[in-house]
């Protein structure tokens, strides 16, 4: 993969510097997954004594959206990417360190391979799921991204 968690990380303070503040970071990216980690603290706290949903959903797009930015930095292409759609479930409060993993980098792989090869916008959902410590699922979100070949 071009892109390496250090630079996603570096990206996270200089572009997204609320998801970097609540502790959001990219663990490890392949050509199929991608995993990212958040661990509960004050700054990231609901008022329920666990973490906020939505610093939740900061790591679990994090955890598609490397796979889509790295696809498309591999292809050297120029290539709009934007969420267009997401839901969310929450089975478990989240509390400690909560790991984010999504396994469709081959479906991202290939809607860019298709916008780059007919010019039109694809539209591809991604899940990723997300685990406390104890390997139990605290929640689950999936993505609808758009991808399309810039003129």
């Amino acid at each position: 993969m071009p892109l390496k968690p250090s630079q996603i990380n570096t990206y996270l303070l200089f572009k997204l510097p609320s998801a970097f503040l609540c502790g959001v970071r990219l663990r490890s990216i392949s050509e199929a997954n991608c995993t990212t980690t958040v661990r509960y603290r004050w700054i990231n706290q609901n008022p329920f004594k666990s973490m906020f949903w939505a610093v939740q959903g900061m790591a679990a797009e994090l955890s598609t959206g490397a796979l889509v930015m790295s696809y498309i930095k591999e292809r050297d292409a120029s290539v709009s990417m934007l969420v267009a759609n997401n839901k969310g479930s929450f089975s478990k409060k989240a509390k400690g360190k909560i790991t984010f993993t999504c396994n469709d980098g081959l479906k991202i792989k290939q809607a860019i391979d298709k916008t780059l090869s007919t010019g039109e916008g694809v539209t591809c959902w991604m899940h990723s799921e997300g685990l406390n410590a104890q390997g139990e699922q605290v929640s689950s979100f999936d993505f609808e991204w758009t991808v399309k070949r810039k003129n």
